[in-house]
């Protein structure tokens, strides 16, 4: 006599998605063998209305970081780093003049080059000399010296000066992420509202929130005029205004 095989039954409970998967003459998944139990994986819907909301705040930076080194060339590696060495002592005097904190000076790199010309009557080329790169980045907290700073430091680098570049930023942007997370949290709830009115249902509690936020860096190119020009004028730096943003995941029960 056969016996008939009992099939189970799954039974779906509300807002829950069951995912099923039956093997049947093929290969065991995975190395289980035929018959043996089959794990099956439950998701919970989410319920409720979900919203993104954004908040930004303009800020005007407090911070200049400049990239800037020196640069020399010499027939020796000696010579080339007594004289990038002595160009560099003279720009850190300028910026420790200035109230610049030795903190906020920060060597970023530093690299000898071997210099070489092609020889045309020899099959490798010819060593010229030799170049040593010293850079620092340097955190300039008065934002409205930048400029001054800035031409001092060329003419104490003089011909081996480099300027590779200043960014803006703030020191603290915490309590400028807190305005913008306020601002976020409140067009959130805006969009929520309206959303429960237009479908007719009452809104609820948060559920779940997650944030993001960003407060990005500034950059902008540096033009000066030559040091050695008789009427130089001084060097213009404007910070121009910042972006905080603050970015919001809002779900909402529906009551």
């Amino acid at each position: 006599m056969k016996t008939k095989r009992r099939v189970p039954t799954l039974a779906l409970a509300s807002g829950l998605l069951v995912s099923v998967f039956i093997l049947s003459g093929c290969a065991p998944l995975h190395g289980a063998a035929i018959g043996d139990s089959v794990e099956v994986k439950v998701a919970i819907q989410e319920e409720g209305i979900s919203v993104d909301g954004t908040g930004e705040v303009m800020v005007v930076p407090d911070v200049a970081a400049v990239n800037l080194g020196v640069q020399a060339e010499a027939a020796t590696v000696a010579e080339a780093q007594e004289l990038a060495s002595r160009a560099m002592d003279d720009v850190i005097s300028v910026l420790l003049d200035y109230n610049v904190a030795e903190t906020d000076i920060q060597t970023t790199g530093f690299t000898i080059r071997q210099l070489t010309q092609r020889d045309p009557t020899g099959p490798r080329d010819r060593v010229t000399g030799y170049q040593v790169s010293n850079n620092v980045r340097v955190m300039i907290r008065e934002v409205d010296d930048a400029g001054t700073i800035l031409d001092a430091v060329a003419v104490a680098g003089g011909g081996h000066i480099r300027v590779r570049g200043i960014s803006f930023l703030l020191d603290d942007p915490s309590v400028h992420l807190e305005v913008a997370r306020s601002n976020a949290v409140d067009d959130a709830r805006s969009k929520a509202e309206q959303l429960a009115q237009l479908t007719g249902v009452q809104l609820g509690d948060p559920i779940h929130i997650s944030e993001t936020s960003s407060t990005p860096i500034l950059f902008r190119g540096v033009e000066r005029v030559s040091p050695d020009a008789p009427t130089a004028p001084p060097t213009p730096i404007e910070p121009g205004e910042i972006t905080v943003t603050a970015s919001v995941n809002i779900v909402y029960a529906i009551d």
